[in-house]
């Protein structure tokens, strides 16, 4: 496959051949009238983690690897249960874990998930959060 370039933004004008829901349905499947007769599912309407990949490669072609990045985590998430997405971004809140906490979930994102993007994140913002003593007290029993 051709290298993506920002000349391929937005993807489902300009290379909508590239784009499938997580069903692997084409992006042109997704019409009211399929919506309306029952053959989309809730699934097929969230985003494929593919997609985000593309849009990341548009992102560095586009010189803005930060938002490059952002889409590579997010492609990541996209396997992760909502309740525990959740539970990571309250981990995040200055204060709202211990270091230990935070390598624990940066662990269990890697191996459970698959997301070394989104462990390393997790990892780097417990540096951060150490160095500017944002990391909760460890109770004695939590750490």
């Amino acid at each position: 496959m051709t290298a993506l370039t920002r000349n391929d933004y937005p993807l489902s004008i300009n290379r909508p051949d590239l784009l499938r829901t997580p069903t692997g349905k084409p992006i042109t499947a997704l019409t009211m009238d399929a919506v309306v007769s029952g053959e989309l599912s809730a699934e097929d309407l969230r985003i494929a983690p593919e997609t985000l990949l593309l849009q990341a490669e548009i992102a560095d072609a586009s010189g803005r690897p930060q938002l490059a990045g952002n889409f590579r985590r997010a492609a990541e998430m996209t396997a992760i249960p909502d309740a525990e997405v959740l539970a990571m971004y309250n981990a995040l809140r200055p204060r709202a874990s211990t270091g230990a906490a935070l390598a624990e979930l940066a662990d269990r994102l890697e191996t459970t998930y698959s997301a070394p993007v989104c462990a390393a994140l997790v990892r780097e913002a417990a540096e951060v959060y150490e160095r500017r003593d944002l990391l909760a007290r460890p109770t004695g029993d939590d750490d």
